[in-house]
């Protein structure tokens, strides 16, 4: 309930705060591990690592294992370590940042998605893509960069009867 999903067109946190709470859905997931790193039986605490796909909600599956285990339990922190390529140890630290230095931290939206595949598309074709249109297929399931004469036009997601627009990052 606490999160942004939105069912009839409302986010669900909304009506959580209005102490309303409505049917949701299930939505397939993908968790590649989930680690039990200490349990702490004197305080009731445990600590776990997550590795998992977008989309999905970290504190679901800590409610999730609770109810599992017919206890109850709550997320008290939440700390991601990587998204995608990127990693924690990569990050700039607070300490780190000053108005003279924060120009060098920015992150180049084409080094975010580098280890994406790419596909290159006439230039003829730019104004579609810019405005979000669906591609043909490309032989690729998956996300993928759309370019055109060398700029980053957007991230589209393959699919079985072709590719859909998940992130346009230009103008047309």
């Amino acid at each position: 309930m606490a999160s942004a999903v939105k069912v009839g067109g409302e986010r669900l946190y909304k009506a959580q705060r209005r102490g309303e709470t409505v049917q949701r859905e299930s939505r397939p997931v993908t968790v590649h591990a989930f680690e039990l790193l200490t349990l702490d039986p004197a305080t009731a605490t445990a600590t776990f690592r997550v590795s998992c796909g977008s989309g999905t909600y970290v504190r679901t599956l800590v409610s999730d294992l609770a109810a599992y285990l017919d206890t109850g339990a709550y997320l008290t922190t939440l700390r991601r370590t990587s998204v995608g390529h990127m990693t924690i140890e990569d990050a700039t630290t607070p300490e780190e940042l000053s108005p003279e230095t924060l120009h060098k931290c920015i992150i180049q939206s084409r080094e975010v998605v580098a280890h994406l595949s790419g596909v290159e598309v006439p230039v003829g074709e730019r104004a579609g893509v810019c405005n979000g249109r669906p591609l043909g297929a490309f032989g690729s399931l998956g996300s993928f960069r759309v370019e055109a004469g060398g700029e980053l036009l957007a991230i589209y997601r393959g699919e079985e009867d072709g590719a859909r627009a998940e992130v346009v990052l230009c103008n047309p």
